[in-house]
């Protein structure tokens, strides 16, 4: 050691040390293992460019898109006791609740909204995969209900977007009375003559399935989606049989008349527009606008005259 060490701190490792980047840069595709960029995959509403793998989306995101403009307004849900069974398994409910809320930002595990889409009004519901796994419980009722409730006074479509592990098991038999409930919501809006379209995203299994899920006039689901009651995993354990290559996955449904279409996300705008129009008997959706007719330019040669100096030349002509 001498006093240049002891005194100068060197400078190399500061100059050529790399900068420190974002984690959330880049997403890794779970299907063929691209790296996307975050703002190229958001463009693309969370669909792989490379294989179109369809991740998951939020139900914000997902309504930014569906809505013209990306505007929509909130329709309030009512609020369920927060604990009712005082349930307990490595947490309390109520601690698995905030977590969820922590992470995913929303009060819970559906997002419903009215707006314009294509100039259509209609009322929009959504799960949030990401809330406790879309878990039905007292709240995804109520959100339906008054999903349905909001459809019949402004007298507009309802279009619903399935993804869902099931019931809540934290709310037990509460949980599992949504299913006859949500399915009256639905015989609402069919007794108003409404249409109730669902689409059906990347897991939609158990009760929901058994629900308002499958009561739809019209079924589409985004591709390679799994759509069951029970899994297949435990179908196979039971009936101790290799099941069929892509067994209950969206397009192996709509081979065997379980689906009426299967459409990709970003496509999936522009189908739900021509379908809602079809069933309210309405004229085919408007693409875009002509702009408007650009005012008469005033001549280069000659410059603009005002009123008054017109008049006043053509009293001088006069005289």
């Amino acid at each position: 050691m001498n006093w240049i060490t002891n005194y100068v701190r060197p400078r190399i490792n500061s100059i050529f040390s790399r900068r420190e980047v974002p984690e959330n840069l880049w997403t890794k595709c779970g299907e063929c293992g691209t790296m996307l960029f975050h703002r190229e995959l958001a463009d693309n509403l969370n669909v792989c460019t490379n294989c179109d793998h369809h991740m998951a989306i939020t139900p914000r995101a997902r309504f930014e898109n569906l809505f013209d403009g990306g505007i929509f307004t909130e329709v309030e849900v009512p609020t369920p006791i927060t604990d009712p069974l005082q349930f307990r398994d490595q947490k309390k409910y109520p601690e698995r609740m905030k977590a969820a809320q922590k992470k995913t930002g929303e009060k819970e595990a559906m997002l419903v909204a009215t707006g314009e889409m294509g100039r259509t009004p209609i009322v929009a519901a959504c799960q949030d995969f990401s809330f406790m796994g879309g878990s039905m419980g007292m709240y995804v009722g109520n959100a339906i209900i008054a999903a349905a409730e909001k459809a019949v006074e402004l007298k507009r479509p309802l279009i619903l977007f399935s993804a869902a592990g099931g019931a809540r098991m934290q709310e037990g038999i509460l949980s599992l009375m949504q299913m006859p409930r949500t399915t009256v919501a639905v015989q609402m809006l069919k007794e108003a003559n409404l249409p109730y379209i669902v689409v059906l995203t990347h897991p939609t299994t158990g009760g929901v399935t058994a629900s308002y899920a499958m009561l739809g006039d019209v079924q589409i689901s985004e591709p390679n989606a799994l759509i069951c009651f029970a899994g297949p995993r435990v179908i196979e354990q039971t009936i101790r049989e290799k099941l069929p290559e892509g067994f209950q996955r969206a397009e192996y449904l709509l081979d065997h008349g379980m689906l009426d279409r299967v459409t990709k996300r970003t496509e999936m705008r522009d189908e739900l527009i021509t379908i809602t129009r079809m069933l309210l008997g309405l004229s085919p959706a408007i693409k875009g606008d002509l702009p408007a007719p650009a005012p008469a330019a005033a001549s280069e040669d000659k410059p603009e005259e005002s009123l008054s100096e017109a008049l006043g030349g053509a009293e001088t002509n006069a005289k």
